[in-house]
This record gives C-alpha cells, sequence and structure tokens, in this order.
C-alpha cells in the first residue's frame, strides 16, 4: 500500500455521511448475497437438531474489521432481511427484528474488538465472538419460550431436561460451522488480504492501529446497559411472535411457487444495488481527490 497515497485520506474518524451510507449498504448487499447463497446448501437432520450454515459469517466479519464497525454491523442483518426474506416471500414481522438485534449487536462488539485486521487472530476471535452473541441470546431465547409456554420442545425421551442439552449441541454446531469454518477461518485470512486495497477505493483510509477506533463498543456500563436492553428487546418480540401475534407478516413463499430459480431476483437486485455502490464510491472517491487538489 502506498503510504503517502494513504496519508492523503481522511480518516475512518472523518467519514462523510455519504461514506456512511456506503459502508451500510456494501455491508447490507454483500451479506444478503452470502444469504442467498446459504439458502442453496445442503441441510443435514440428527434427531432433533438440524446441522446446517446459519450464514457465512465470514462476509460481515470482514466489513465490521476493515470499515466503522457500527455501521457495518446496522447494514449486515438487514441483508438477509431485504434480500432473502422480503423478496424471497417469507417475512415474518417482528420476528425478523430479533435475528436483527442480535446479529448486529454480535458484529458490532466483534468489529470493535480488532485493532489490526491484518492480525489473524484478531479477527478469528471477532468471528468466533459474533457468532457467540448472536447464537447464544438465541438460544436463551428458545429456552424461555418453551420455559413460558408459548412454545412447545422437541424432548429427548427419558430426560425432560433435554431442552438444554439440545440447545447447547444446536450452539456448539452453529459456533463451529458459522463462527469457525465458515467465520473465523476465511475472515483471518481475506480481512489481511483486503486491508488497505478496498478502503481507498471508498475514499477512506484503512484502520490506524495506533489511532482510536472511531463509533466502537466500549465497555462501559452504559453500552452494557443498552445491550442487556437489547437483549431483553429482542426475547420480548420472539416472545410475542410465539404467542402468535402478527405484525407485518409477509409469506407469500415464493420460493415454494416458483421453484429455487426464484433465488435470481434476489441475486439480481443485490446485484443491481451493488453496482450502484462501486459507482457511488467512485464518485465520493474522485470528488474527494478533487478537494485535496484545491
Amino acid at each position: 500500500m502506498n503510504v503517502t497515497r494513504s496519508r492523503t485520506l481522511p480518516r475512518p474518524q472523518d467519514m462523510t455521511s455519504a461514506q456512511k451510507l456506503m459502508v451500510f449498504v456494501l455491508s447490507m448487499t454483500l451479506f444478503g448475497l452470502a444469504n442467498i447463497l446459504t439458502e442453496v446448501l445442503p441441510e443435514f437432520k440428527v434427531g432433533p437438531v438440524e446441522l446446517s450454515v446459519s450464514y457465512l459469517a465470514f462476509v460481515p466479519v470482514v466489513m465490521v474489521c476493515l470499515f466503522n464497525p457500527l455501521y457495518a454491523a446496522l447494514g449486515a442483518p438487514l441483508g438477509e432481511i431485504v434480500f432473502v426474506d422480503l423478496l424471497m416471500g417469507n417475512f415474518s414481522g417482528i420476528g425478523e427484528v430479533e435475528g436483527y438485534l442480535q446479529l448486529a449487536t454480535g458484529l458490532y462488539v466483534a468489529g470493535s474488538l480488532v485493532r489490526d485486521p491484518r492480525r489473524k487472530w484478531q479477527v478469528a476471535t471477532a468471528a468466533v465472538v459474533a457468532v457467540t452473541i448472536d447464537k447464544g441470546i438465541g438460544g436463551m431465547v428458545d429456552v424461555a419460550k418453551v420455559w413460558i409456554g408459548v412454545e412447545d420442545a422437541e424432548y429427548v425421551e427419558g430426560l425432560p431436561e433435554s431442552i438444554l442439552l439440545l440447545e447447547g449441541f444446536a450452539f456448539t454446531t452453529d459456533l463451529l460451522i458459522s463462527g469457525v469454518l465458515f467465520g473465523a477461518i476465511p475472515a483471518a485470512y481475506l480481512a489481511a488480504r483486503l486491508y488497505g486495497k478496498i478502503e481507498p477505493l471508498m475514499g477512506m483510509r484503512p484502520r490506524d492501529p495506533n489511532e482510536p477506533l472511531a463509533d466502537r463498543a466500549r465497555p462501559s456500563a452504559a453500552f452494557i446497559g443498552l445491550g442487556v436492553f437489547l437483549m431483553l428487546g429482542s426475547a420480548v418480540l420472539a416472545l410475542l411472535e410465539a404467542a402468535d401475534v402478527q405484525f407485518g407478516v409477509w409469506e407469500p413463499d415464493f420460493l415454494d411457487q416458483y421453484g429455487p430459480g426464484f433465488l435470481w431476483i434476489g441475486v439480481a437486485a443485490a446485484l443491481l444495488v451493488f453496482g450502484g455502490i462501486v459507482l457511488a464510491a467512485r464518485a465520493v472517491a474522485r470528488e474527494s481527490r478533487q478537494q485535496r487538489k484545491d
């Protein structure tokens, strides 16, 4: 990377509103495309437990490690809602907010832990942390649904406490598959390779380990309180959905009507948005270079 050129670019702390929006939409689009891919990946079932790829965690993890973690984390889970749930006709309304809050919180914390994306262990740890927060909160909410009585559980015969065992097994498999195999390993490699190459294309400098990270999560009482509030909020929304409280539901299920080929609609929409982001990034970068010359 050209050091002189990187110094002329604005710091991550000095991002413009346009650049923040580009990070948000780019994160949303890439994760949306990744989730479309997971729709065609095979699933395996061992008793009541499903073995599948929940999501390709490395995609949003790389985004929160390279760019502003707040805007990248807010954009990524929206990609699944827009390009998979809404376009495919499988939007469950308020229940989608639960997953959004959980994943956005996990990604935000994970991205805030990374000071230098070139250090693979930092990125790998971030991927594991993101999936741990997302799936950990989700597992606790699922157990709460059963204990409160708004949802039936699949028990192992002769083992009344098996709901905890099954949730623990599901959490472990999600952590290994999504957190490590499709998270930590590819994210650590890609973040190091992309560092310093993709940020200048959007008119930004890459992260500097010696400078404080903009908009990062801090281990303060206020942030911990906010995290607890969001966790409780997602739990309440999940309980309402389990209790058949319907709001904003959109479920024509186009995949069942038109088959897997309908996924190309989501791919086309995501690629159109991605193309718009590329053009916008080039325009912003060109304007930024012109301002520096003046």
